[in-house]
């Protein structure tokens, strides 16, 4: 798995123009491939009456899912420079749709490559983006009387706190650097005197 990857932090629309036609830059966080060829029929659906709808998606930490599409503007023309605009930002779980208006001038391949793949880029420094790195999950089961202070504890030393339960004991479900495991063990054995257990689990992806 990557350690770390990037996507956009909000789905947002950032405009540009070139020579009279209007680039209309959708992007969105996509889950799954199925979520980005949802996003793509919505975006689609509300400009219909656009000259083109061209997109580009990259799913997967490892950008394994990768898709692009020109929608009637010169082969390579459109979906690929957003797409590489996507993978040289190293963005993932992301997708993209750039909506063109036609402005009456013709903008050649160049024009063209260069105008939807900078519409990709400036919607992406206009939306903003996210670093999400890889944690280890861990469950903390520990006393009700040392569940508190020890909540405390882990939102101050900057721990990601995914959920906390509550029954005969309390259980905290955390996320973890792999690299902290052993350390985190020794401290969480010196905080709670020994008394907490600690379970560790899978993987998952968490906002840096």
């Amino acid at each position: 798995m990557q350690d770390q990857y990037r996507t956009v932090a909000r789905a947002g629309v950032h405009e540009t123009e070139v020579n009279r036609s209007r680039f209309l830059c959708a992007l969105a966080p996509a889950a799954s491939e199925r979520e980005a060829q949802e996003f793509v029929a919505a975006v689609r659906k509300e400009h219909a009456d656009a000259t083109h709808n061209c997109w580009a998606y990259v799913v997967g930490a490892d950008a394994s899912v990768q898709r692009a599409s020109d929608d009637g503007e010169p082969g390579g023309t459109a979906g690929v420079p957003m797409l590489q605009m996507l993978l040289r930002r190293e963005m993932r779980y992301v997708v993209a749709v750039v909506t063109r208006y036609y402005g009456g001038v013709k903008l050649g391949a160049g024009g063209l490559i260069r105008a939807y793949g900078g519409a990709v880029g400036e919607a992406l420094d206009a939306v903003g983006t996210v670093t999400r790195r890889r944690f280890r999950l861990a469950t903390v089961t520990v006393d009700h009387q040392r569940a508190g202070k020890l909540q405390n504890d882990l939102r101050t030393a900057g721990r990601e706190v995914r959920d906390v339960r509550y029954g005969e004991a309390v259980t905290i479900d955390i996320g973890l650097p792999e690299a902290d495991v052993p350390a985190f063990r020794a401290w969480l054995a010196d905080a709670t005197a020994g008394t907490a257990g600690f379970e560790l689990g899978g993987e998952a992806y968490g906002d840096t």
